[in-house]
């Protein structure tokens, strides 16, 4: 039989001292020569913030196209520590980025997870 859990506070991040976030990074159209001059600066930026941005990755259409943007998974204070890292990424400063949202967000299946 399944454990019961409270998902209400799971969900709620009520066990935490931060909050987790989904980031959803949109790329200016006809931006794929930029994206590919910064690309190497980007991900070492990524790397280095791995503490904050636990998941990352970038979207297409289909998987031999262009990236459209990214998706990331931020664990921070609050949306405006979110801002202050997205400020930093290379992809926003050398301006890729035609604008992001961000959105509170709830990890239903506690512990960590591989893909």
């Amino acid at each position: 039989m399944a454990e019961a859990r409270d998902y209400q506070a799971l969900t709620a991040n009520q066990h935490e001292t931060w909050t987790l976030f989904a980031v959803r990074m949109h790329d200016k159209p006809n931006s794929a020569a930029l994206r590919a001059q910064n690309l190497a600066a980007h991900l070492a930026w990524v790397e280095a913030h791995a503490e904050q941005v636990r998941a990352a990755g970038s979207l297409r259409e289909d998987p031999q196209a262009t990236p459209v943007g990214g998706l990331w998974v931020v664990r921070a204070a609050d949306k405006a520590a979110v801002e202050a890292l997205i400020a930093t990424d290379p992809f926003t400063t050398c301006g890729l980025r035609s604008h992001w949202d961000i959105f509170y967000w709830s990890q239903a299946i506690p512990g960590p997870k591989s893909f």
